[in-house]
């Protein structure tokens, strides 16, 4: 396969994946903003979830003080922040334009369509009048467009290079999430909490469970109280947690290895040694040596990943 298509199938499913993920933020954001807290508490909320897309200083730039609609609309609708929804719906598009006749026309349908229907949808005022029913329709549609690509497309290089691309961007923005969340929570993690601050501790980590349609899965596999340990447990280490950062590695390493080329060995060994210690890990350890320290160093090596990948078979980055 030509370096060029895969790049453009690579970075395809990247910005269809994090078009899903900057709904979800947004959604567990906006929820909890529901919530009877504080205006500073509020504010940390959306605060950080600038931080998490390292979009802090481009927005104070652009904004100046911290608005829970001035954010949702530039990380939403403003289409000079490249990391917004109809930025990433937009670049995707755009790929997936270049590679046309590499995609099955249901594909290239559905992800034409998502485009076509969010510039509707953002026209007509419907994100306004009920931002948690758009937020549903862009995961909606992202579900869609994985589900038409597995099951639409020939099982060949150029599915791998698109599975490669999302669960690279997975683990990126779980990886995100969990941080930035975990250092939102006011009290601390394992000390003795009010009853208030129980109360809130239970809403806010069901909301960050929902954010990445784990509650149900939470629920199956503790069947006990949500405890903060247990959830960073279920995100971080669990293979059979879609979206956790060992199911996402995971899925990493078996595409890496079905395109796999005499260039390749050294980042599928750095992927495999990452996947080997999410996989062997634990979590009292990860706590133990400090989440965030942990977060941080993955996050590194995901991003270092990623570059090994573009070094190895897409077209090199411009200097």
């Amino acid at each position: 396969m030509l370096s060029r298509t895969a790049d453009h199938l690579f970075w395809m499913s990247r910005y269809t994946e994090r078009a899903e993920n900057t709904a979800r933020l947004l959604d567990v954001n906006y929820q909890t903003s529901l919530l009877p807290q504080s205006e500073a508490v509020a504010l940390l909320g959306w605060q950080g979830l600038l931080s998490i897309s390292e979009l802090l200083d481009t927005y104070t730039e652009a904004h100046g003080d911290v608005t829970a609609r001035n954010v949702m609309d530039f990380m939403v609708k403003d289409e000079s922040n490249p990391s917004s929804i109809v930025s990433c719906l937009g670049a995707a598009r755009e790929n997936a334009r270049a590679v046309r006749g590499t995609l099955t026309t249901e594909v290239w349908e559905t992800l034409n369509t998502t485009w076509l229907e969010v510039k509707r949808m953002i026209k007509s005022g419907e994100f306004e009048r009920d931002p948690s029913q758009f937020y549903e329709w862009v995961k909606f549609r992202s579900h869609l467009s994985r589900g038409v690509t597995v099951g639409t497309m020939l099982m060949d290089e150029a599915l791998y290079f698109m599975r490669l691309g999302t669960f690279l961007e997975r683990a990126d923005n779980t990886a995100r999430l969990v941080d930035v969340k975990f250092h939102a929570v006011q009290s601390d993690f394992f000390g003795t909490a009010s009853e208030k601050d129980q109360e809130y501790d239970f809403y806010h980590w069901s909301a960050i469970l929902r954010s990445v349609s784990g509650f149900e899965v939470y629920r199956k596999v503790y069947r006990d109280v949500i405890r903060p340990e247990r959830v960073a447990e279920l995100l971080i280490l669990r293979p059979d947690m879609p979206r956790s950062l060992h199911a996402s590695l995971n899925e990493v390493v078996n595409n890496l290895g079905l395109v796999a080329n005499d260039q390749s060995s050294e980042t599928h060994r750095r992927a495999g040694k990452l996947c080997a210690e999410l996989k062997y890990g634990r979590i009292d350890e990860i706590l133990a040596t400090g989440l965030h320290a942990y977060l941080t160093q993955f996050l590194d090596r995901v991003n270092d990943l990623g570059a090994h990948i573009s070094q190895d078979f897409l077209v090199p980055a411009a200097a």
